[in-house]
């Protein structure tokens, strides 16, 4: 499982300008340049894999956010394309998320097994 593991666990961040989390963006940009790149999900940026969240209405004072971050379809689209997604399955359960709330297609790993999953790839990002 070699190339590039894109850690992503700071969550919503650039939210208000963007309707994307910018590594969740770039992941895609370069799998489309024919990266080999795998995410994993771990701190707050695990609920980025919760299916079916709606943030239509979000607004602040009186600037409407008509292009509402849909993140997890993003990552859906990620793993349509052969981006593997993992999320770390204890940052999910202290959170109260059960496996049932992901996004179909999304691996769950345990905090354990992480330095396993990190020495199989030749590089490791962390967002």
């Amino acid at each position: 499982m070699p190339g590039t593991l894109q850690i992503i666990e700071s969550a919503y961040r650039a939210n208000i300008e963007e309707q994307d989390d910018p590594a969740v963006w770039f992941t895609g940009a370069i799998k489309g340049g024919g990266a080999d790149v795998a995410v994993l999900l771990g701190g707050n940026a695990v609920n980025y894999a919760v299916r079916g969240q709606d943030a239509a209405g979000l607004s602040f004072g009186g600037r409407r956010q008509t292009q509402p971050p849909r993140i997890a379809e993003d990552l859906s689209r990620l793993i349509a394309r052969g981006v593997e997604v993992s999320v770390v399955a204890d940052d999910a359960a202290d959170r109260g998320l059960e496996p049932s709330a992901l996004i179909d297609g999304v691996r769950t790993v345990s905090r354990g097994e992480l330095p396993r999953l990190l020495a199989g790839y030749d590089r490791v990002w962390r967002w």
